[in-house]
């Protein structure tokens, strides 16, 4: 009971202000740290952190409640210990092993916090091992992993990683409520994770993301970001024509994205591999052997072109087959796994009612000629 107070104080709006919840925090909470759940202290100190004005302060709030929590689990492995040394060990280790987690916890915002000040390595030396840490823990409160993916989507933010940045992002997104983030926040991180989709050099599916509930608001028109959500639609089916009209519908909002107008050559390559992809996942598996003249009209490419396009989606693996220069076709063997949308959902639901058909004609033929075959045995 007394945590949740302490945790509802710390909420409340009218104590932001001012430096009344340090004060509450080091002549209350921390004379009450032993006696409470380690990782409730330490959100409760990440909150005070923010409290702080100045960076190097809340860094040294955070690392100084750090130490008491490392220094009580010394203290628990001693009460807990025996004469026998096997039993203190193991009193040790699980007292280490209750403050894991929140120091972990506290220890990421640390991270956050050398980022925010631009140091970049120590923020990296951090993660690494915090990242480590997570690995070796089971059963992590979820707090905890979505302050690692956090720190990480963070640091990738900060060194321009398209890729590294959306794999994080999402990672960090699993581990909370889209709900539980403010509409600035979540606005925020729905452009972003949009912008990384569309520029990470080996993300080529989107369905995921347009699934997610972190995109329903930027889905609306009112957002001022709705042609970020329609180009992702248009880069998901893989649709060159809508690409095209959409760059000229939004041409203004496209060209106040910089990375985007720095990359352009880069989306066009992407849509057409995309466009690509599409192509062969609405052919039958049976059947998937393309004309290059084909793919040049629907790609809007050349011969050479179309060459370069079908080498490029082999060497990174968003498909397996063999080019056939002689006969101008390649046949496909096998297509990257993909996030499918409603529409793609409906076609497959369509594919697989046909092939239900084709199996049951099947069955009718084996069943008519079982008799003669039967006789003339």
């Amino acid at each position: 009971q007394l945590t949740e107070k302490l945790e509802e104080i710390v909420r409340d709006e009218t104590l932001q202000g001012d430096g009344s919840l340090i004060e509450l925090y080091h002549g209350v909470v921390v004379h009450l740290e032993s006696k409470m759940n380690p990782l409730r202290v330490a959100q409760i100190a990440v909150a005070v952190s923010a409290r702080y004005g100045e960076r190097e302060q809340a860094i040294a709030f955070l690392n100084a409640a750090t130490e008491r929590l490392r220094d009580s689990a010394g203290a628990g492995a001693m009460k807990s210990g025996s004469s026998a040394f096997s039993t203190a060990s193991k009193g040790s280790t699980d007292a280490l092993r209750r403050v894991q987690e929140p120091v972990l916890y506290l220890q990421m915002h640390v991270a956050l916090l050398t980022l925010h000040g631009g140091d970049l390595p120590t923020t990296k030396a951090l993660l690494t091992t915090g990242q480590t840490t997570l690995e070796s823990l089971n059963d992590v409160d979820p707090s905890v992993s979505a302050a690692v993916h956090h720190t990480s989507c963070m640091l990738s933010k900060a060194k321009q990683e398209f890729a590294e940045f959306y794999r994080a992002g999402m990672l960090y997104l699993a581990y909370i409520s889209v709900d539980s983030l403010d509409p600035v926040t979540r606005m925020a991180l729905a452009v972003d994770l949009s912008l990384a989709a569309l520029l990470g050099d080996d993300i080529y599916n989107f369905g995921e993301l347009l699934a997610h509930p972190v995109l329903r608001h930027l889905e609306l028109e009112s957002s001022g970001y709705h042609w970020l959500y329609l180009l992702l639609e248009a880069f998901n089916q893989g649709d060159l024509e809508k690409y095209d009209n959409l760059c000229n519908a939004f041409s203004e909002e496209l060209n106040a994205q910089p990375a985007l107008v720095m990359n352009e050559r880069k989306l066009r390559e992407k849509i057409t591999i995309l466009c690509l992809m599409e192509i062969i996942f609405s052919l039958p598996a049976e059947d998937r052997v393309i004309s290059m003249q084909t793919i040049a009209e629907k790609t809007k490419l050349s011969t050479d072109g179309v060459e370069f396009l079908l080498m490029k989606t082999l060497s990174v693996h968003l498909i397996e087959g063999v080019i056939d220069q002689v006969d101008g076709t390649v046949a496909i063997t096998w297509v990257q796994p993909r996030v499918l949308g409603l529409q793609q959902i409906s076609e497959l639901r369509d594919r697989l009612g046909s092939w239900m058909d084709k199996v049951k004609c099947t069955l009718v033929t084996v069943e008519n000629e079982t008799p003669e075959l039967l006789g003339m045995a």
